[in-house]
């Protein structure tokens, strides 16, 4: 195949199966055509040259990094680029980017200054210049005080974090063009008590004297990328020593057995080859290749200097090189390092998603086998298999290799014993994993306090996780959470003080994935069931908004933003463990989770229209207003619901703000609403908050974000589908002044109460339904909302007969179907069906969000807290409502088939 065909060749399975290169194929068509007719090289300096022209940095870099994304991934799926040249490529890029964005944040402070005194080292795949096709960066930022430039009396750190968050703004900020690249700045020192910039002293010094081994590990892949390249090359030289020993003691060999056990950990089990694979921390994937590289550079590089290379092709290379590792080894590693990362590029390519593993949706899998120039999934998966197997072996070997320098504790056999008297299955993974707590290798435990804390609780943490359901994957969770903490002293402490938290750490870890993840990623959630009350009902909306609200005292806007996601999240938390401890009936956690959502909305709407207001001022006589639907209006929210939204405006659309920047109406309205949106779910420091879906405004997504309230009205009157009425049986103001929301309230009353087309509605309803099963079938036999007979088939009959009969406009659905039971327009049978379909719902949203039959002994808890005494009574409930539901609505579709 010529250059052209391949060109053309792999530009078509990026459109058919690659979703971000067809967007980029979109917005680049001059790309595209020059993809064709001049080739790669052309269009990389076409993309380059374009970029240049624009004069804004940050939308330049993001031109840039677009235009590259795109010839990159063309050149590469058509054969043309080799994986290091296209590593390399998108590496150079993260330098280039960086040195800008320096340049730009330096120059728009000090514009006359030199750009000194100000470094970034690379870190991670992107020091050994192969980073991935869609890949973070891991910049550690270090400054010279005496050198950086800085305005007036400013301290040399103020300048330096300042600079530092300028140039993480001109790479992250997405818009229309993309971003330029995700940054995390985590690894530097202490991340949670130092500034993101680092004096040049102050980090040698911490390198010297404090570091951990894996902080000392990272630097084997490191350089000096942007900025200031003599200040980090300094740096580098400076901490080489430290980096590189030249003698193999006993501590060398307890960092490469540290290192082979947190490759050997958690992330590994699990992951049996097949769809799903992870192909980055699986066994035998590409984390095992570079650890098996870097482990070996670790014990021979303090001595050969020839080995102390980043990249790691080339260590391998030099390691057989060195007669370190045998030459058929290196041959089956590195040529199995290029096809791990050329096929997670792949992964990468279809969304722009940092991804590593493959699809375990067999259709998913396919399309990606394809993008690469496979028949199917099937063939993906026999080229991989070979490979796995034997850098899997390969790996291996390390244990054996190490076994003899790192003896195991002198206890290490009586605590296996204990382990599995306590109730772990795996005892000897348990004794490993504890031992990694003992030996330091977690930050968490780097103090002597720490680890003594960890002596005192492990006794009774033990003995509540080994009588959990899943003590094994429970301890992995556990040391999830510790693994992101900064100390695990004040949490270990808090377990020895109440031990009865120790036991419902374990329950959750166990039962709730929903929650066991959120607390590994934000383990201070864990605060929020101290208080004995964290298992009460929450609050009303009221009292929840007082709460949210002091989190405004003392804090600017973004700090206010940080504080209420802290609050929500934590009631939200303590919510879910109410079910899991059987504190609560789920149908009045639901209403719970719905009374936070609600507060939340009303805080942070208020908060984002003073923000507002101090730019634009206000419209007079017009405020802004929000709608709930679906289960947010209902009022029963589940852990993983979004919030369905509509945003009206009362007054006049003709009126302008009566700001410093004045606003028309409908600008004023669509831009709050914009605001009101990021508010309530973008994410903080403190995480995301809520995901918020506006879909159901008038015109859907082609319409504007905001209407007015006239403009509601006659949308609603006049041109709105069934559906969308439908939809406003569930409708509920949930901000606004009172006035705001009776004239609104009443506006929809007067909609929902007009005469109806009967035969029409109950054809558009069956037709509607149909179309929703053929495109969204359930995700599994317990998708209690999608399957037949589930709570979307009851939804129908409720919001039909609603409509029908012009009555029971409840938003409340419990309500409504009371309502018209009473009135005879459904058969009594629903009232029980719904209440066990409600609370199945919220139960299973935290213990099987994948919606199938949870373990043997989670499904006691669902059992329980569905009230009913056993599984197998659950099942036979549950099968009985679905078809006293699905027998409700195939009234309805038989009335329609007699009026045809």
């Amino acid at each position: 195949m010529d250059v052209t065909a391949a060109i053309d060749d792999a530009l078509k399975r990026a459109e058919a199966h690659a979703p971000f290169l067809r967007h980029l194929m979109e917005r680049n068509p001059e790309l595209v055509d020059c993809l064709r007719s001049e080739g790669v090289g052309a269009a990389m300096e076409v993309a380059r040259r374009r970029a240049a022209e624009e004069e804004q940095v940050g939308r330049s870099l993001r031109l840039e990094r677009q235009g590259l994304a795109l010839v990159l991934a063309v050149g590469d799926l058509a054969g043309l680029l080799p994986f290091e040249e296209v590593v390399h490529a998108l590496s150079d890029l993260a330098d280039s980017a960086l040195d800008r964005a320096i340049r730009a944040a330096i120059a728009e402070r000090t514009p006359d200054a030199e750009p000194r005194g100000f470094a970034v080292l690379a870190l991670g795949k992107h020091g050994s210049r192969e980073l991935n096709y869609s890949s973070d960066i891991d910049p550690i930022l270090i400054f010279d005080p005496e050198t950086l430039p800085r305005r007036g009396k400013e301290e040399p750190v103020e300048a330096a974090v300042r600079i530092g968050r300028r140039v993480v703004e001109l790479l992250q900020t997405r818009d229309a063009d993309g971003y330029v690249f995700r940054v995390d700045l985590r690894l530097r020192p202490s991340p949670e008590a130092t500034p993101i910039a680092l004096p040049l002293n102050a980090a040698i010094s911490y390198y010297e004297s404090s570091a951990l081994p894996w902080e000392r590990a990272a630097f084997i892949r490191s350089r000096a990328c942007a900025g200031d390249i003599a200040l980090g090359t300094e740096f580098l030289d400076a901490i080489r020593p430290f980096v590189w020993r030249r003698g193999l003691d006993y501590g060398a060999i307890g960092e490469i057995r540290g290192i082979s056990r947190r490759i050997r950990d958690h992330h590994a089990q699990g992951q049996a080859f097949g769809p799903g694979f992870d192909l980055k921390r699986g066994r035998g994937g590409i984390r095992e290749i570079e650890f098996f590289a870097q482990i070996h550079q670790l014990i021979y590089g303090g001595r050969e200097t020839s080995l102390r290379v980043p990249a790691t092709l080339d260590a391998l290379k030099a390691l057989a090189d060195a007669g370190r590792i045998e030459a058929d080894v290196e041959d089956v590693l590195s040529h199995s390092y290029r096809l791990y990362r050329t096929i997670e590029h792949r992964l990468q390519m279809v969304d722009d998603q940092q991804t590593h593993s493959l699809p375990r949706d067999l259709t998913a899998l396919d399309g990606v086998a394809r993008l690469h120039g496979l028949a199917d999934g099937a063939e993906l998966q026999t080229l991989l298999a070979g490979p796995v197997e034997t850098v899997g072996r390969i790996y291996d070997s390390l244990d054996d290799e190490a076994e003899d320098g790192q003896a195991l504790p002198a206890d290490a056999d009586r605590l296996e014993a204990r382990l599995a008297e306590a109730g772990f299955p795996d005892a000897k993974a348990a004794l490993a994993r504890v031992q990694r707590w003992r030996d330091g290798s977690v930050r968490a435990l780097r103090t002597d306090a720490a680890r003594s804390a960890l002596e005192s609780v492990l006794p009774h943490l033990i003995n509540a996780i080994g009588q959990s359901p899943d003590p094994n994957g429970a301890l992995n969770r556990f040391d999830d959470v510790i693994g992101r903490l900064p100390s695990a002293l004040n949490l270990f402490r808090l377990l020895e003080a109440r031990p009865a938290l120790g036991r419902l750490l374990a329950d959750i870890l166990s039962h709730a994935p929903t929650l066991a993840e959120q607390l590994g990623r934000r383990p201070e959630l864990l605060d929020g069931l101290i208080d004995a009350s964290a298992l009460d009902p929450a609050p009303s909306v009221a009292a929840l908004e007082a709460e949210f609200i002091r989190c405004e005292r003392g804090a600017d806007y973004q700090q206010m933003l940080d504080l209420v996601r802290q609050k929500v999240n934590e009631r939200r938390f303590a919510l879910g463990a109410q079910i899991i401890e059987g504190a609560s009936d789920p149908i009045q956690v639901a209403e719970g989770y719905a009374r936070v959502a609600e507060a939340a909305i009303n805080v942070l709407a208020a908060a984002a229209t003073r923000e507002f207001e101090s730019a634009h001022g206000r419209v007079p006589d017009s405020e802004m207003a929000i709608i709930g639907l679906g289960r947010l209006g209902g009022g029963a929210l589940t852990h993983a619901s979004d919030l369905d939204l509509v945003y009206v405006f009362t007054g006049g659309h003709e009126a302008e703000s009566d700001g410093r920047k004045p606003l028309g109406a409908v600008q004023y309205y669509n831009r709050l609403g914009q605001r009101i949106t990021a508010a309530l779910s973008v994410p903080t420091a403190s995480g995301p908050l809520y995901e918020v879906d506006t879909r159901l405004r008038p015109s859907g997504a082609q319409g504007p974000l905001a209407v007015s309230q006239s403009g509601f009205e006659r949308y609603q009157r006049e041109s709105a589908w069934t559906w969308e009425h439908m939809a406003l049986c569930r409708a509920r103001v949930v901000f606004g002044s009172e006035a705001a929301r009776s004239s609104l309230s009443a506006s929809i009353a007067g909609i929902l109460y007009e005469p109806r087309d009967v035969p029409k509605l109950l054809a558009d309803a069956v037709k509607m339904r149909t179309d929703m099963a053929a495109h969204k079938p359930p995700a599994g036999p317990f998708d209690v909302k999608l399957i037949e007979g589930g709570l979307v088939d009851l939804e129908f009959c409720v919001h039909v007969a609603q409509l029908r009969h012009r009555m029971a406009f409840n938003p409340r659905l419990a309500r409504a179907v009371a309502e018209l039971v009473e009135a005879g327009h459904m058969p009594a049978g629903v009232i029980g069906a719904h209440a066990l379909l409600a609370r199945l719902l919220v139960t299973l949203r935290l213990v099987s969000p994948a919606c199938e039959a949870p373990p043997p002994a989670t499904q006691r808890l669902v059992a329980r807290a569905c009230r009913t005494e056993n599984w197998e009574e659950l099942v036979a409930a549950y099968d009985a409502a679905r078809m006293a539901i699905k027998q409700c609505w195939q009234q309805v579709v038989a009335e329609v088939e007699e009026l045809q």
